[in-house]
Order: C-alpha cells, then sequence, then structure tokens
C-alpha cells in the first residue's frame, strides 16, 4: 500500500520511468533508435497517464498496476503490432505474436544480423520489458521509504541491454550520468538534506569503479570487443548430408559444361564469388567454423577498415550446390531468398532448396598497392589461425625453407609464401586430376609426389604452410567470374569456374585472396580491378624472399617486444598509470571542492540554522586533522579534546562558538548570534593553518569528513 502521509513528487515519478526508457533506449545499435522511440514512448507515456490518475482519484491506486499493465500492453500492440490488429483491435493474431515476442523475441534477436528488422515478433520483447521496469518502479516508489530501490527494475533492462550490445565512448558516459542525474532527483524528491546523501551514496561507487577499471585494464587490455550473448547464439542448421564444395572441384571440373549460376549486375572486382569459407582443419577434413544467423535489415561495413563501396547483382541458381550459395566476403544484404549467413566469414546458406533467383548486395574494400606493401597481418579475426590436427616433420621444415624463420609475419611473407608455391609446383590438368585435401594428400603434393595438384590441394597446402609461419590464413572454395557476358547481358558460371584460394588476414584491410595455383586468372584475359590489381602490384614490387626485410613495426613497439611478449603489458602499464593520476587528481581536486561548497552552503543560512551550520564546520574541519570526533560530543567536549594540537587560539575559538551555541539554542530569545559563530570559526581555522604543511595536506584529502561523524 502506499506510504502513509507521503505524497511522492511528480519529478520522482519521472525519473522512475527515465530510468527505465534508458535501458530500452540502449537497444538502439540492435534495432535502430527509430523503431524504439515511438514504443518506448508510448509505454512510458501511458503508464505516467495511470500514475497521475491515481493522484486524481485516490480510489483507484489499488488498481494501479492493473490499470497501466493493461494500457501498456495496448501501446505496445498499436505502435508494434498495427498490422495483426483489426480496426485497432487486438486480435488472436496479435495475442498470437505478442505472446511469441514476449517468449523468444530475446533469443531470436540474438539469432538475426545486427541492426535486425523490427518485425513484431523480434522487437516486441524490448517495450514489454520496458513496461514490466515502469510499473514495476512506480508501484516500488510509491509503497517503499527508499526511493532509489525503484531504480532496480529500470536497471536490470539496462543490464539486459548491455548483454546484447555494449556502449562505449561517449554514449556509456552519457548513460552514467544520466543514471546520476536520476539517483539525484530521486535523492532530493525524498526530502531533507540530499547533499550528504549522495555524496555517501555516489564517492564510494567513483572509487570502486576506478579500482575496478584499473584491475580489469591488467588482466585484459582491452584487446577483446565486450561479451555480447550474441557470441553463444546461432541458428542451428538442419542435419543433412551434404557435399562439402571443396570436394567436387575434380568432379566439376572433369565436367567443365554444366551451368551453375547466372548473375547481372556488378562484376566483382576480385573476380571471385566464395561459396564456402572452411577454416577448422584436423588433418582429415576442411569445415566451416562459425555459425549461421537470420538476415537483418543490412549488414554494415566493417568499421576501422579501408572504406568499401556498395555493389549489388541478382544472381540465378540453374543447378544449386547443396544449401551453399554464391556470395561475397562482406555481404550486405540478401532478397528474394530465405538465406543464414556467416557474417564474419560471409558464407550464405538457403533455407529453402527450391529457392533459385536472389539478390545480393555487399561491401567491396577500395584497396590500393599502398594499402597491403608493408601491412602486418591481423590474427585477430576468425578463423585465421585454427588448428591444423598432427603437423607431419617435413612439412614443418618445407615451410622454414619456403620462407626464412627470420621474417615476420607480414603481407609481405604472405605474398612470397604463395610466390614460392607457384613457381615450384604445377597446376594439375587433363583427366587424371588428385583429389584430397587431408595431409596424407598434402604430403604427396608438397614432398613425395610430383608436385602437381589442382587449386583444391595448392589452397590447402597454402593455408597449413601460412598458419606454420605465423601468417593467419583460410581456404575458400568458390568460383571464377568469367570475363565476358552472354549476349543477353548475363554472366554464366559453369562447373568449370569452380576452383578454391587461400585468404589470409591483413591489418586494417581484412581479408585479402591470393591464388598459389594461378586457376583464378585461368578464365579468360581480362585484366583484374579492386583488390586483385592491388595484390598483383604487390607480386610486382616484391623482392627474392633471401633480400626481402621485415617491414617496419608500428610506433611503440619493438623487435624485443614482438619476440618475449612484454610489449603486452605496457598497454595495461599506461592504462594503470593514468588511471591511478586521474584517481589522484579527483581525489585531491574533489575532496576540497566539494567541502568548500559544504561550507558556502552553511554559511548562506540565517538564524539558528547558521550558528548550527558553523557547529557543523568547525567540527568537520577538527575531524580532517584527525582528531577523534563523535556523534555526541557537546561544543565544550570538542574544545577539551582541541588542546592536543598544541594552539590555544584554536581552543579559545571553540570556546567562543559554544557560547554561541548556546545563546542561539537555549537562551529562549533566539538572538542573531550567526556572525560571532562563523567568527569563532574562523578563529579555529586560522589555529589550524599554523601545523605543518603536511598536517594541511591530510586534512584538505580527508574524505572522511564528507559522511556525518559516527555514534560513541
Amino acid at each position: 500500500m502506499e506510504r502513509a502521509g507521503v505524497v511522492t513528487p511528480r519529478i520522482a515519478d519521472v525519473a522512475v520511468l527515465a530510468a527505465a526508457a534508458i535501458g530500452g533506449l540502449l537497444f538502439a545499435p540492435v534495432f535502430g533508435p527509430v523503431a524504439l522511440l515511438l514504443p518506448i514512448g508510448a509505454v512510458v507515456l501511458v503508464t505516467y497517464g495511470v500514475t497521475e490518475l491515481g493522484r486524481r482519484f485516490p480510489k483507484t491506486v489499488p488498481w494501479r498496476p492493473v490499470f497501466a499493465v493493461v494500457a501498456g500492453l495496448l501501446a505496445v500492440i498499436e505502435t508494434v503490432l498495427p498490422g495483426t490488429t483489426a480496426a485497432g483491435i487486438p486480435t488472436g493474431e496479435t495475442l498470437a505474436v505478442l505472446a511469441a515476442g514476449a517468449v523468444d523475441g530475446w533469443q531470436l534477436t540474438l539469432r538475426t544480423t545486427w541492426p535486425a528488422r523490427p518485425e513484431p515478433e523480434l522487437i516486441s520483447f524490448v517495450p514489454l520489458a520496458v513496461l514490466a521496469a515502469a510499473v514495476l518502479g512506480i508501484e516500488l516508489l510509491h509503497r517503499l521509504r527508499r526511493p532509489l530501490i525503484a531504480l532496480v527494475p529500470g536497471l536490470l533492462v539496462l543490464v539486459l541491454s548491455q548483454a546484447y550490445v555494449a556502449v562505449t565512448g561517449a554514449a556509456a558516459v552519457a548513460t552514467g550520468i544520466g543514471y546520476a542525474v536520476i539517483a539525484g532527483l530521486l535523492l532530493v524528491s525524498g526530502g531533507g538534506t540530499a547533499l550528504p546523501r549522495l555524496l555517501k551514496l555516489v564517492a564510494p561507487a567513483v572509487v570502486l569503479g576506478v579500482v575496478c577499471a584499473l584491475a580489469l585494464a591488467v588482466a585484459d587490455p582491452l584487446t577483446r570487443p565486450a561479451y555480447s550473448l550474441k557470441d553463444d547464439e546461432s541458428v542451428p542448421l538442419a542435419e543433412v548430408s551434404v557435399a562439402s564444395p571443396l570436394s567436387e572441384i575434380a568432379y566439376r571440373t572433369r565436367n567443365p559444361s554444366p551451368q551453375v549460376f547466372r548473375y547481372t549486375g556488378d562484376t566483382p572486382a576480385s573476380r571471385r564469388w566464395p561459396l564456402a569459407v572452411l577454416d577448422e582443419f584436423d588433418g582429415s577434413n576442411w569445415l566451416p567454423g562459425g555459425g549461421f544467423r537470420r538476415l537483418g535489415a543490412e549488414i554494415p561495413p566493417r568499421t576501422g577498415e579501408v572504406p568499401a563501396a556498395r555493389r549489388q547483382a541478382t544472381l540465378e541458381m540453374t543447378a544449386p550446390s547443396g544449401p551453399w550459395l554464391p556470395g561475397q566476403t562482406s555481404p550486405a544484404s540478401v532478397t528474394g531468398i530465405d538465406a543464414l549467413v556467416d557474417e564474419t566469414r560471409g558464407t550464405l546458406v538457403a533455407t529453402e532448396p527450391s529457392s533459385r533467383r536472389y539478390t545480393l548486395g555487399w561491401w567491396e574494400p577500395q584497396v590500393g598497392p599502398e594499402d597491403l606493401m608493408g601491412a602486418g597481418t591481423d590474427p585477430a579475426l576468425p578463423g585465421g589461425l585454427g588448428g591444423l590436427g598432427t603437423v607431419p616433420p617435413e612439412i614443418g621444415e618445407l615451410a622454414d625453407r619456403a620462407l626464412p624463420p627470420e621474417l615476420r609475419p607480414s603481407f609481405q611473407t604472405a605474398v612470397a609464401l604463395e610466390r614460392y608455391l607457384a613457381g615450384n609446383y604445377r597446376l594439375a590438368t587433363g583427366d587424371d586430376l588428385p583429389t584430397g585435401h587431408g595431409w596424407p594428400q598434402l604430403r604427396r603434393f608438397l614432398v613425395e609426389g610430383d608436385k602437381r595438384g589442382t587449386s583444391e590441394q595448392f589452397a590447402a597446402a597454402y593455408v597449413v604452410l601460412a598458419r606454420l609461419k605465423g601468417i593467419p590464413a583460410r581456404l575458400v572454395v568458390g568460383y571464377r567470374a568469367p570475363d565476358r557476358a552472354e549476349a543477353d547481358g548475363a554472366h554464366v558460371v559453369r562447373n568449370s569456374d569452380i576452383i578454391a584460394w587461400p585468404e589470409v588476414a591483413v591489418a586494417k584491410v581484412g581479408w585479402v585472396p591470393l591464388d598459389p595455383s594461378g586457376a583464378a586468372e585461368q578464365s579468360g584475359s581480362a585484366a583484374a580491378g579492386g583488390i586483385a590489381a592491388a595484390v598483383a602490384e604487390v607480386r610486382t614490387q616484391l623482392p627474392p624472399a633471401q633480400k626481402m626485410e621485415n617491414p617496419p613495426l608500428p610506433p611503440g613497439e619493438s623487435e624485443e617486444d614482438t619476440g618475449s611478449g612484454m610489449g603486452n603489458w605496457r598497454t595495461p602499464a599506461i592504462i594503470a598509470a593514468v588511471g591511478l593520476v586521474v584517481l589522484v587528481m579527483l581525489w585531491g581536486a574533489g575532496v576540497p571542492g566539494v567541502t568548500a561548497f559544504r561550507a558556502w552552503r552553511r554559511r548562506r543560512k540565517v538564524g539558528r540554522e547558521a550558528v548550527i551550520g558553523a557547529w557543523a564546520e568547525a567540527r568537520d574541519r577538527l575531524r580532517a586533522h584527525g582528531l577523534r570526533v563523535t556523534a555526541g560530543m557537546t561544543v565544550r567536549d570538542l574544545a577539551a579534546t582541541a588542546g592536543v594540537f598544541g594552539d590555544q587560539s584554536t581552543v579559545e575559538g571553540l570556546h567562543s562558538l559554544a557560547r554561541s551555541v548556546d545563546a542561539a539554542l537555549w537562551s529562549g530569545t533566539a538572538p542573531d548570534v550567526a556572525h560571532e559563530a562563523w567568527a569563532a570559526v574562523k578563529t579555529v581555522r586560522k589555529g589550524l593553518r599554523r601545523r605543518s604543511w603536511t598536517a594541511r595536506l591530510r586534512a584538505a584529502v580527508n574524505i572522511r569528513v564528507l559522511f556525518p561523524p559516527r555514534a560513541a
């Protein structure tokens, strides 16, 4: 029931509702801010309206949570599910979709690429969570004597949003400030002096937050992205027997004529259509890693890399390769077909085998040779340094012969390895084509046989040798893009165009395709463009492996750091040092600033309150200098204790203050002795200034004086 005799201010209601709304709006990276504003705003407004109804009609207060839930559900239905209603009236379909969104929407959203489409069964769980937090928060606010507890439901929505995607940078700072303001409004609305309570809440939180941040920086120096529930969720694929595209290379090469698909639109500058990315190797089989998700509104280009241009093409499958769909390394969108995507690898999988035609949008990196020459590798990209099974000893020796051991992993060494395979091995043609990609086949190809293989063996051999040398690489199966279009303007891709190739992870660029077998250029003579042209330019400039030099390291690194791994501790050490400096500065400036502000507020009071403020100021000044003070001590008790400082003016000032306090509290005439009381405080402070500078410095930053003295 409502707190007896207490009227909750409207500002407190607004603060609680704002806390719930902020938590919901932090789902903006998942659905986009526009899709969330209307439903969350509607839920907050109707909840406030029901709360205001209880103010005007107190008899409705017991029914307030019921009215708020019903009105909030109607707001969600009218803003998120209008297509399921009949002239605005909820139907059975409306309730079914709403229930599905409440129960399964959170998980379906995790299994979708972001930003997700604002479909009702996905987005409805967010305004429903805000509604629950708003209703529960209002009830806690109006029924309990601790207003800050009413923020807990809104904070739970905030925690849920951060489990999806954590805010960083300015957004995180703004969110923290917003919740601090909300907490302050609740404290002020509760009556009494808000400042001491606010300081008691905030000061320990600030100290604890800084200490925890430093500990986290040392344990994990911000080298990994924030954890998200999305990391553990993906769409489970149907357990059907599907042939690996890698195993089909020899068969399709021996049967070159059948058409696989045709497309119109932009020709990939890389002149390749990836089909499957295989980055898991157990010594026998190459398997795809990662997980698949439903396609959302659009996959944005990867941030922090080279600029990317959006391309688009329409594809029509004539002989599908199981569930695999031709795609591109950085897909943006797929329309016309229900498809799943591994957004970190670009692999597309059809959910409906009968689907034939779709439109693919993708991001094409704008890369020049200057972006690749001297670039390092990026081991952080997923799948680049996967397992290799049990490596035959002769393969490890071959890797050391191919690349000098003193060379660090870089794009130059990656191209040098490509050149080694292209110069020492040859592409198999004709009917007698080798097959297989496990260690027995790779040993026969690399060290035991006639050094003859298809793109299957070339690509697999390159990836294992690259990983042995620390170069992050993966194996890709797909098709070459034909050089010329047919008479109707479409490009036709046939069995003969199937190839495998390796890709290496390049810092600030992403995955770059290479061609150790030369199979990617077998379909025609047209000049390659885009990233393929940039790689070709690097090949022409690359010196022999014996004359290669390591590219310069990024600023702040050294060969010793790279070899010993000690450089990994430089970043957390700097962060810890900076954090410690910031903590010292906050402490050194914050405590004197707060005490000065408190003294100013005390001096602005009049009458008896001014005298009481003077007594509190003198008491806190002495506490800052280490004098033991309890809540029950009088001014004269304090004067007797202050003699330990050895300064008579301090004791005299306290006796003068005691006379002013007696006159203000016990004379019965309420004389105006505020001026005399603060003059006595000035005398006390003058005596304390005679102490040593170290004592005065410790007193200035003594945080204990920000809190009331303890009881005896």
